[in-house]
């Protein structure tokens, strides 16, 4: 491709060299550059890539986009400065792959929580409804039928639009993803054609990264700042944040809840573990989700659906035959008369509204097992404990993803959140196994409901930058005496 396309709708600052020279690949990882190709030197988190330009000048590329030029230019490299490399990366992918989400329906999903569950239930809804579909999602990308392993909920700029073209080549017709904010902050959707954008809720999470809620919330509001007039934006209005979503969008805005009014009400009528009966625009419908949480989800998923010209009533019908995402309120049903709950939560809101959930349907008592993961936020360890505590006849405070900290370290910043009330209810057991063991097996009686919190969907346990095979699924299978998932909910239809 010729490097001036390569440019389009890049601001330049300015070029040094021959920007007609044509270039093979581009390249965001020096350690991948060739003869020929350009790179792009983005300054990351750990690691400035423009100390790899002479590198990759010696390696044999053609060009380099950088925000600051470096002090020697070499004669037949055209160097292209730029006030943010990040953002021309973005930019850059998709017009080296053709600009594939101009040509298909691209709908983002952003907030705290829920973003994989409504992703992929309209990635499940359009299939029903006939299309070819792509799904971006933090459990595994789609593209139609063909599963494609997810590494992060938003993949780079070139993976990212590298999946997009894929998912045209193969007739998808729409593509439903999520939108991470660190994605947003760090400009990895930049260059993509939104037709729609969806905010879910807004809490605690990601402090690590972005240091302030306030940091946090500016990154999620950037999404919908920055979707074009001919789309539009669906936030929830149960949410406190859900309005100020919407304050500087362009696009066409609508509001759903399952609280107060909004463009798409419903509420919740009746519900026990298997499901729930909604009241959705006037309409009685089964849905086979459990929680406040899921309605709101479910709610989401309708007001996108009618968006996107789906008839009302045929979008609640199809939304009534769903499942739930692996690892999102996954049920296990034990030989024992014990019933374990798999989910995702891991942040205080999230568990709280699991809980919550729970303690609306139990019949026996509830036995949490949660852990906080290493290397992030610290702030919300104790809340994560407080949580658990507060909702539940017994908790197993135990490891997740410890990652390069010591597990020991990590409970005790739980542990510190806790009374002496709190502390008689807990036991702390490092080994996660061990802790699934003791709450399914000892600790758990027949009628009550287990809830294994934090991982979900994941099958591993990163402990000193090992990744070892480890899904909370199978040990409670194991230690519930059941051969198989007894459960209603799957990955796909």
């Amino acid at each position: 491709m010729i490097l001036t396309t390569l440019l389009t709708n890049v601001k330049t600052i300015t070029v040094k060299g021959n920007d007609a020279c044509d270039i093979k690949s581009l390249c965001l990882d020096s350690r991948n550059v060739t003869t020929g190709d350009c790179f792009v030197a983005t300054c990351g988190t750990s690691v400035d890539g423009h100390t790899f330009i002479p590198q990759v000048v010696e390696k044999g590329a053609a060009a380099i986009v950088c925000q600051t030029l470096p002090e020697t230019l070499v004669e037949g490299v055209t160097y292209i400065q730029v006030s943010d490399s990040r953002e021309a990366l973005g930019i850059m992918a998709s017009n080296f792959y053709g600009n594939p989400s101009k040509k298909m329906t691209l709908v983002g999903v952003t907030g705290t929580n829920g973003k994989t569950s409504i992703a992929t239930l309209l990635w499940q809804l359009f299939r029903k409804l006939g299309y070819k579909v792509g799904l971006l999602s933090t459990v595994v990308n789609y593209i139609d039928d063909k599963a494609v392993p997810s590494t992060h909920t938003t993949p780079d700029p070139l993976e990212l639009n590298r999946l997009l073209a894929e998912m045209l080549a193969a007739g998808c017709a729409f593509v439903f993803m999520e939108v991470s904010s660190h994605s947003v902050d760090q400009r990895r959707i930049a260059g993509l054609k939104y037709a729609g954008g969806i905010f879910t809720n807004l809490t605690r999470d990601h402090l690590d990264y972005h240091k302030t809620v306030e940091n946090y919330l500016k990154a999620k509001k950037r999404f919908f700042d920055d979707l074009p007039a001919d789309a539009f934006a669906v936030t929830n209005a149960d949410d406190r944040n859900g309005l100020v979503m919407l304050q500087n969008t362009k696009a066409r805005r609508f509001t759903y809840s399952v609280r107060s009014v909004a463009d798409f009400r419903g509420r919740i009528d009746e519900e026990s573990i298997d499901g729930m009966q909604m009241n959705i625009d006037s309409h009685d419908v089964f849905m086979p989700f459990v929680g406040r949480f899921n309605a709101s989800n479910v709610m989401a998923v309708y007001a996108t659906a009618v968006q996107l010209g789906v008839e009302p009533l045929k979008a609640l019908t199809i939304i009534s035959s769903l499942h739930a995402v692996a690892g999102r309120f996954e049920t296990i049903r034990g030989g024992n008369g014990v019933t374990a709950i798999v989910d995702y939560a891991h942040t205080p809101d999230a568990l709280e509204n699991v809980i919550r959930t729970i303690n609306e349907i139990k019949r026996g008592r509830l036995i949490t097992v949660c852990g906080c993961g290493g290397n992030r936020d610290k702030g919300k360890r104790p809340m994560m404990a407080r949580e658990a505590v507060r909702g539940s006849e017994l908790v197993v405070l135990t490891s997740d993803n410890p990652r390069d900290e010591e597990p020991d370290a990590i409970l005790a910043d739980m542990t510190a959140g806790l009374d002496e009330e709190g502390l008689s209810k807990v036991t702390v057991l490092a080994d996660r196994r061990e802790a699934i063991k003791l709450a399914c097996t000892l600790l758990a009686k027949p009628g009550d409901i287990v809830l294994i919190a934090g991982k979900g969907h994941e099958d591993y346990q990163i402990i000193k930058g090992v990744k070892h095979h480890f899904d909370d699924r199978e040990e409670a299978k194991k230690y519930l005496l059941v051969s198989s998932i007894n459960s209603p909910f799957k990955v796909i239809e």
